[in-house]
């Protein structure tokens, strides 16, 4: 498997199931966790970094800890490839930009991934689509006892794992959904969400984590802090908002088409007919159209949509996956036009190219 064979298929945080997958995209639990014996990677020699990355690589696919699993060195992957996955989710920013010795492994459907090298030693991330906390938390947590066996983590009985930052010292967990609330936005409503996160100490990201804005009306909400909880805890405050929230869109969807069905219906129709006909667009403008689209699929205004597609749109016309979808590199300018013809090509066929 090469990093670029991705590009062509659907993400299992883009498949658009599970409870309330109208409103909730993903669920993701990422654990952050370091090898006993071994300093942080900031103070890693290069060749101890080379030594830890070769031996958690062996005790991730060779014992197969994660089954249909495929590492993937990132000191060797392109710029393009290295971009491609943090447009998947599958590695953080930071990761993509680091140096030396690091990587990623993948399960085939993506539900799981593995950085290697990156804040923390280890980086274990389950990924489910919609709004699954109990099953993503049991998939996590069999990932890190299967991998437990194998290393010896760095833990302390006063303090639990012990971590880069301190802000994930205790359990390394870091617990967070992904909602698209565009009606609660329309509805300028949106703010009281962030208020009310605010209020039990979570906090609310933009589409690509720590220190991204919000597009596309898709937020992250997730947990701050890791010392002093367990696990349950985190959970059971996550589990605790998010159906609220849910409810909160599904109201303002209702009330909307009750109160304003013409405009919503237009502002869906005006998007729609952006996209199949724009020539020149950009990954901001994509983005922000493609959150009215999603939103006319599932008010069964553009019931003739698959919302898997769509959602795939939201990937797959950003710059690392046009270009591998294109088969080359592209400057902005022309990027922008191959995007155009690509959306159009995509929506004149009813569904996505790559579900073929």
């Amino acid at each position: 498997m090469r990093l670029t064979d991705l590009a062509h298929q659907s993400g299992e945080w883009l498949r658009g199931v599970g409870a309330d997958s109208d409103i909730v995209i993903s669920t993701r639990i990422r654990l952050a966790r370091n090898v006993a014996g071994y300093p942080f990677v900031a103070r890693l020699k290069p060749a101890d970094q080379a030594d830890l990355s070769q031996r958690l690589c062996e005790s991730i696919v060779d014992d197969a800890v994660v089954p249909e699993c495929h590492y993937f060195d990132l000191k060797v992957a392109s710029d393009i490839e290295r971009r491609l996955l943090v447009e998947r989710h599958l590695i953080s920013k930071e990761h993509e930009e680091a140096q030396g010795d690091r990587g990623v492994a993948i399960r085939l459907n993506e539900a799981v991934s593995i950085m290697v090298n990156e804040e923390d030693h280890l980086r274990i991330q389950v990924l489910h689509s919609g709004f699954e906390l109990a099953e993503t938390w049991r998939a996590t947590n069999e990932v890190d006892t299967g991998l437990a066996r194998r290393v010896p983590y760095a833990f302390s009985e006063r303090l639990g794992y012990l971590t880069a930052c301190p802000t994930n010292v205790g359990t390394g967990m870091r617990a967070s959904v992904m909602l698209h609330l565009p009606a609660l936005e329309l509805a300028k409503q949106i703010e009281k969400v962030f208020h009310a996160v605010a209020k039990i100490n979570l906090i609310v990201r933009g589409l690509y984590g720590e220190g991204t804005q919000a597009s596309g009306n898709l937020y992250q909400i997730s947990n701050q802090i890791s010392l002093g909880k367990t696990e349950e805890e985190i959970l059971q405050e996550i589990q605790g908002i998010i159906p609220e929230i849910v409810e909160n869109e599904r109201r303002a969807r209702h009330f909307l088409l009750e109160r304003n069905r013409q405009q919503i219906e237009d502002r869906v129709w005006r998007a729609y007919g952006m996209l199949c006909h724009a020539r020149i667009i950009s990954s901001g403008e994509t983005i922000a159209l493609l959150s009215h689209l999603r939103l006319g699929v599932h008010l069964g205004i553009l019931s003739e949509l698959d919302i898997a597609a769509v959602n795939q749109l939201f990937v797959r016309t950003l710059p690392a996956h046009l270009q591998v979808l294109e088969g080359r590199e592209l400057d902005p300018q022309v990027r922008d036009v191959a995007r155009a013809a690509y959306i159009r090509k995509c929506l004149a066929q009813g569904r996505h190219t790559g579900d073929q």
